[in-house]
């Protein structure tokens, strides 16, 4: 009985809490991949803004000259102060990402973008115009070699093809987006403001950017970013990026506007000047890698298998093609006297096609390995070739066989470009890739501004601007472009044939 009233008033021990049940891997692994996904679709809304922004303003630019009284020359600087600026930072944005961090850098930049885009739809004369666009190009070079940086330092694996496509996908998609809207913006002629909505229209896009960078782009880690600022008080490498400004101005400056002004000898004298600028270049970075300092450029970067063919491949592909979207639209709209809306639907079959290939690559290269890249640049190259023989027979193709022949050029840009970034940047390691990324980029900003200047040059060089067919400017001019193309698939065996270095080996003194 005692027992019993012992037994009684003792008190139950509290069972044990039960173990917290595992977080389920599938669980974890759902969650991580939302969160990839939204910081993929943050910076694609990025890429896909500062595409967009060229296409569209090249639309504008008529009706810009009209409503400010531009010169000529004036709206011609519309858009290639913008392009110069880009092409001349980019390198230079990529490096400050590797060194502050892409986070901080696609944020600043992006903001930067988006005011500069508010204070061009509010401009008040050409020269401020030009100005804004100065600065907006200065957000973009900030801001767009970080994607590449997100995309190679974020995904690994398939995520990290499916990424790359998607990333050819927006710029495919950007690119028609840019033309089509540009030219219902400028028609509809919204509350009478006329071409001030194109820039206007990438604030309120510029500011959901930016609210979704802030919460889906991680911080930068303290090691990650010891790492990038090396030791022993090593620096950004101002004297190289210095030098390397100078040199790109040295070619882009007369490529951009010397066929504008006629060449006259100040860019004859520039353009001399590149290879020896250069040269100077190359030597200061390779005596600052091997004194252990920080270079803009680091010299290993080509010596890393694939990087230094990727890069002369995408100077000849977006030459090829930028020249070929020039002349296009100058003939859709000054020969055959479309408007600018309808000149722009001309390019939805390419975009389209473009959309659907960069989509469909990671698991079409999966089938067939690197033959992707070959089939890619050979089905643009016939596009060209095809487009250059209908032209040949007749002053105006056939709307059908026009459309058809760029939707086989879409098929293969979409099959090429996606792929052409993932393989350029494999084997560059997570420290350089704001650099490498800048490099490429600005690899493919060169062989733009050279598309144009070939194609241009060979247009106006024909004696009949307004012949028929090849005969004519716009065939000889075409048929730099089909030269440029068939350029871009003769180099796809070297960027082939390259092998990929190890991913651990180093590229040159880390900083």
């Amino acid at each position: 009985m005692a027992d019993t009233d012992v037994h009684a008033r003792t008190p139950a021990k509290p069972p044990a809490p039960a173990p917290a049940a595992p977080a389920s891997p599938a669980a974890g692994g759902a969650a991580r991949a939302g969160r990839r996904g939204w910081l993929l679709a943050v910076v694609l809304g990025g890429t896909f803004m500062a595409i967009m922004d060229g296409f569209i303003v090249n639309v504008a630019v008529p009706a810009v000259r009209t409503d400010l009284d531009a010169s000529f020359a004036q709206a011609q600087l519309t858009v290639s102060s913008y392009l110069l600026a880009y092409g001349l930072l980019l390198v230079t944005g990529g490096r400050l990402g590797d060194r502050y961090g892409f986070r901080r850098l696609f944020l600043v930049g992006l903001a930067v973008f988006t005011a500069a885009s508010l204070a061009c739809g509010l401009a008040a004369s050409a020269p401020a115009l030009i100005a804004f666009r100065t600065v907006q190009a200065l957000g973009a070079a900030l801001f767009y070699p970080q994607v590449l940086s997100v995309l190679q330092t974020a995904f690994t694996g398939p995520a990290r093809a499916r990424a790359f496509a998607a990333f050819g996908a927006t710029i495919g998609g950007a690119s028609v987006a840019g033309q089509l809207a540009g030219g219902l913006l400028v028609q509809a002629d919204l509350l009478g403001l006329s071409w001030r909505p194109v820039f206007l229209v990438n604030v309120p896009l510029g500011g959901l950017l930016l609210l979704g960078a802030a919460l889906t782009l991680p911080p930068a880690a303290r090691r990650a970013r010891t790492a990038r600022r090396g030791t022993g008080g090593a620096g950004l490498d101002g004297g190289g990026t210095l030098l390397l400004s100078v040199v790109l101005a040295l070619l882009l400056v007369p490529l951009t506007l010397g066929h504008g002004a006629g060449w006259p000898l100040w860019s004859t004298v520039m353009l001399a000047a590149f290879v020896p600028g250069a040269a100077l270049f190359l030597a200061h970075e390779r005596a600052l890698a091997r004194r252990g300092g920080q270079a803009v450029i680091d010299p290993g970067l080509f010596t890393r298998g694939r990087f230094g063919a990727g890069s002369a491949l995408a100077v000849a592909f977006f030459a090829g093609n930028a020249g070929l979207f020039f002349l296009l639209t100058w003939h859709l709209q000054s020969a055959l006297g479309y408007g600018a809306l309808r000149a722009g639907l001309y390019f939805t079959p390419l975009a389209l096609m473009f959309v659907a290939a960069s989509l469909a690559a990671p698991r079409l290269q999966e089938r067939i390995g690197p033959r992707l890249l070959a089939a890619g640049y050979a089905l643009n190259a016939t596009g060209t070739l095809a487009l250059l023989a209908a032209t040949a027979a007749t002053a105006r193709p056939a709307t059908a066989v026009l459309l058809g022949c760029l939707a086989v050029i879409g098929l293969g840009q979409g099959l090429g470009v996606s792929p052409l970034f993932a393989t350029a940047l494999r084997a560059v390691p997570a420290p350089l890739a704001g650099a490498a990324s800048g490099v490429l980029e600005t690899a493919a900003q060169l062989g733009m501004a050279l598309g144009v200047t070939l194609t241009g040059l060979a247009f106006t060089a024909r004696p009949t601007p307004g012949g028929p067919g090849a005969s004519g400017a716009f065939g000889a001019g075409l048929a730099v472009a089909a030269l440029l193309a068939l350029t871009a698939l003769a180099l796809v065996p070297r960027l082939l044939r390259t092998p990929a270095p190890a991913p651990a080996a180093p590229c040159g003194p880390r900083p």
